[in-house]
């Protein structure tokens, strides 16, 4: 596979990822009724945290340093959840939206890892990466349980796409059909997740423990 094939993929995917998973930040900020400051820092550590810890493993800037749209669309983001009513944001809107931007996020990293030289493998776990860190860190900040401790399939959903985009792109399969399959399998997965409670079975030493994690 030549780094050509993934380095096509529409820097508009990059920012369109961005644009979900900063939304779900903003309105996490938004449903504990903090100021717009918070609103916009959870906006932008979900947005790239997950990118920008992949750069860093990958040696390279930060992918929104030198984006020039990046920064404004976050910033929106954040004036679009402080602007708008609060009935809209109820419900499993962030449940959806995180879901959204990790399935996206999870193909981006790892077609961005391949395209600078990854193996398919350690592309995968880059991808996963992108997907999960930025979630990761905005519970965090918020005091809440990290989603990795939390019972329904999320970890594992953002594998399925990353592995599907690795091993679709390592047999020089068509990159756009590889990318949206990747991407609807692991959002379709965490759907499912939210939708039924499905969950992984967990250690057990001599008796039964409570759904697990990822």
């Amino acid at each position: 596979m030549s780094a050509s094939a993934t380095l096509a993929l529409p820097p508009a995917l990059d920012v369109a990822g961005v644009a979900v998973f900063a939304l779900s930040g903003a309105l996490l900020a938004a449903q504990m009724r903090q100021t717009f400051v918070t609103m916009g820092f959870f906006a932008l550590v979900t947005g790239v945290g997950g990118g920008s810890v992949r750069d860093v493993l990958l040696g390279v800037p930060a992918f929104w340093l030198h984006d020039p749209w990046i920064a404004p669309v976050i910033l929106g983001v954040a004036l679009v959840a402080w602007f708008t009513p609060h009935r809209w944001w109820e419900g499993q809107l962030l449940e959806w939206l995180d879901a959204v931007g990790l399935a996206v996020f999870s193909v981006l990293g790892t077609a961005k890892a391949l395209s600078l030289g990854a193996t398919p493998v350690p592309a995968a776990i880059l991808g996963i990466v992108t997907g999960c860190v930025g979630g990761i860190i905005r519970d965090v900040l918020a005091g809440l349980p990290s989603i990795l401790l939390r019972p329904e399939l999320y970890v594992t959903a953002a594998a399925l796409s990353a592995f599907i985009c690795a091993a679709g792109l390592a047999l020089n399969l068509n990159s756009p059909l590889v990318w949206s399959i990747a991407a609807l399998a692991g959002f379709g997965l965490r759907g499912a997740a939210l939708r039924w409670g499905l969950y992984l079975p967990t250690y057990s030493r001599g008796g039964t423990q409570p759904p697990g994690a990822s």
